[in-house]
C-alpha cells in the first residue's frame, strides 16, 4: 500500500490488459483481436456495463487516435494515385540515373536515398519498397551487390524514412503526443537518430556486402533488350506538381502551426491535384483513394479499441502502479533513468503497430514525465529509439518485407545490423540524457 492509500496491487492488477497484450502479440495473435480481448478484460477490472462499454468506443471516435487512423487510411489512397500516375516510380528513376551509378557504394547511396523518398512519402515501409525493388534491384545486380545487402539497405532506408517524413504516422502520432513542433522533432531528435542509424548501418553493410559478393546471387542483370521504366512527360509533369505541392504543405504547417487535422486536407489535395494532372479522371482517384483505405480499415478499427483499451489502464491504477515502482530507480538515477528505461523497454518489452505502442509509452511513463518535467523533445528521443530498434531486433513484418523484396533469406545479416543499430540508437539516447538532463 502506498503511502497516499493507493493500492500498488491492485494497480499492478490493472497492468494485466497490456501484460496480456504484450503475450499475445508476441506469440504470434494479430494485433486487432488481440487488442479487442484485452479490451474487454480492461472493461471486467473497471467494473463497465454493456452500455458505458460502448459509449467509450463512441467516444474513441473522436479521440486522437482515431484522427490518426483516418490520416493512414488517406496516406494509402494518396500512394495508391502516386503508384498509378508513375509518381513513384519516376522519383526512384531520377534518383538512380541522377547519381551515374556504377560503383558497389554508388548504388548502395541511390537504394537507400530511394527508399528514404519513397517510404517517407508514401508512410509505409513495405508499400514504398514494393514500388522501389523492381526497378533497383537490376541496379544492384548490375553492380554486383548482394541480396543480403539490398535487404539491410531496405529496411534501414525504410524505419528512418519513417522516422523523418513529415506526415508519416509515427511522426504525426509523435507530434501529437509530445506537441513538439515538426522542425523541434526533426532536429533535436529524428536527424540525430538517423544519423547514428545510418554510420552504424553503412558500417555493417560494407561487412556483409565483402562476405556475400561471391555467392550466387540475383540472376538477372541490366541489358539493353530489358524494359527499363523511363517517365513520360505527363509522368514528369505530375512528379514536379506533387514536389511543389508537397514542399509548400510541409512549409505552410510549420508557419501556421497546424494541427494533426491538417495533414487530411493535404492528403486529399495532393491526390487529387496529382491525379488530375496525371491524366486520371475524379471518379478513378476516388476509387484509387478508397482502393488505398480499404486496405488499412483494419488499422482505423485497432485505433478505435485502443482508446478504452489504454484508458481502462488508467481508471484500473495501472500506471500509476508502474510510476511507483519505478519509483526508487528515478530517486537513484534522477529523470536520466525515466528517459532511458521508456526507450529500452519499448525497445524489447513491446510489439505491435507504432502508433499504438506510442500512445502506449507516452500513457505509461506521463505521471513520472510530468512528476519530473522531462522535457519533451528529450522524451521524444526515447519514444522513437522504442519503436525504431523492436523492429531491428525483433523479426517482423518490416524485416521480413524487406527480405522478400529483396529476394533474401539471410536473417543473420539482418539481425547482426539490427543489433548494430539497436547498440548505436541506445548508446545515443543515455547520451543525450545525461548530457541534456
Amino acid at each position: 500500500m502506498a503511502a497516499d492509500g493507493f493500492s500498488i496491487w491492485w494497480g499492478l492488477l490493472g497492468l494485466l490488459p497490456l501484460v496480456l497484450y504484450l503475450v499475445l502479440v508476441f506469440r504470434g495473435m494479430d494485433i486487432l483481436p488481440a487488442t479487442l480481448v484485452c479490451v474487454l478484460i480492461g472493461a471486467v477490472l473497471t467494473h463497465q456495463s454493456v452500455l458505458s462499454l460502448g459509449e467509450a468506443v463512441a467516444k474513441a471516435m473522436t479521440s486522437f487516435l482515431a484522427l490518426v487512423g483516418l490520416i493512414i487510411m488517406l496516406g494509402r489512397g494518396l500512394g495508391e494515385v502516386l503508384t498509378e500516375t508513375k509518381v513513384t516510380h519516376t522519383l526512384v528513376h531520377k534518383i538512380i540515373y541522377g547519381i551515374g551509378i556504377d560503383t558497389e557504394k554508388k548504388a548502395m547511396v541511390g537504394i537507400m536515398l530511394s527508399g528514404l523518398v519513397v517510404v517517407g512519402l508514401l508512410g509505409t515501409l513495405a508499400g514504398g519498397n514494393a514500388i522501389i525493388a523492381p526497378i533497383v534491384i537490376p541496379i544492384a545486380a548490375a553492380v554486383g551487390l548482394s541480396k543480403s545487402s539490398v535487404g539491410i539497405m531496405f529496411q534501414t532506408a525504410g524505419e528512418e524514412a519513417l522516422t523523418l517524413g513529415p506526415f508519416t504516422p509515427p511522426v504525426i502520432t509523435l507530434l501529437g503526443l509530445t506537441g513538439l513542433t515538426y522542425p523541434q522533432m526533426l532536429w533535436r531528435a529524428a536527424i540525430p537518430i538517423s544519423c547514428v542509424t545510418f554510420t552504424a548501418s553503412w558500417i555493417m553493410l560494407q561487412r556483409v556486402q565483402k562476405a556475400t559478393r561471391n555467392k550466387p546471387e540475383y540472376a538477372y542483370e541490366i541489358t539493353k533488350d530489358m524494359k527499363a521504366f523511363a517517365p513520360n512527360a505527363r509522368e514528369k509533369t505530375a512528379t514536379a506538381l506533387f514536389l511543389l505541392l508537397f514542399a509548400a504543405s510541409v512549409v505552410y504547417g510549420i508557419v501556421t502551426r497546424a494541427s494533426t487535422s491538417y495533414v487530411i486536407v493535404i492528403m486529399l489535395g495532393l491526390a487529387l491535384a496529382t491525379g488530375l494532372v496525371g491524366g486520371l479522371g475524379l471518379n478513378q482517384i476516388f476509387k484509387l483513394v478508397i482502393k488505398g483505405m480499404a486496405g488499412n480499415v483494419w488499422l482505423f478499427l485497432l485505433f478505435l479499441l485502443l482508446d478504452p483499451f489504454l484508458n481502462f489502464i488508467e481508471k484500473a491504477g495501472g500506471y500509476a502502479a508502474l510510476a511507483h515502482l519505478l519509483q526508487p530507480l528515478v530517486t537513484v538515477g534522477g529523470r536520466r533513468v525515466v528517459v532511458i528505461s521508456g526507450g529500452v523497454l519499448g525497445a524489447f518489452g513491446f510489439s505491435g503497430a507504432v502508433v499504438a505502442v506510442l500512445k502506449m509509452l507516452h500513457e505509461l511513463f506521463t505521471p513520472l514525465l510530468v512528476k519530473h518535467a522531462i522535457p519533451m523533445a528529450v522524451w521524444s528521443v526515447a519514444l522513437i529509439v522504442a519503436t525504431r530498434v523492436t523492429n531491428f531486433v525483433h523479426p517482423g513484418a518490416n524485416m521480413f518485407s524487406s527480405m522478400g523484396f529483396a529476394e533474401s533469406k539471410d536473417l543473420k545479416s539482418m539481425f547482426k545490423n539490427g543489433i548494430a543499430i539497436a547498440v548505436a540508437q541506445i548508446g545515443l539516447l543515455v547520451i543525450y540524457a545525461f548530457v541534456t538532463l
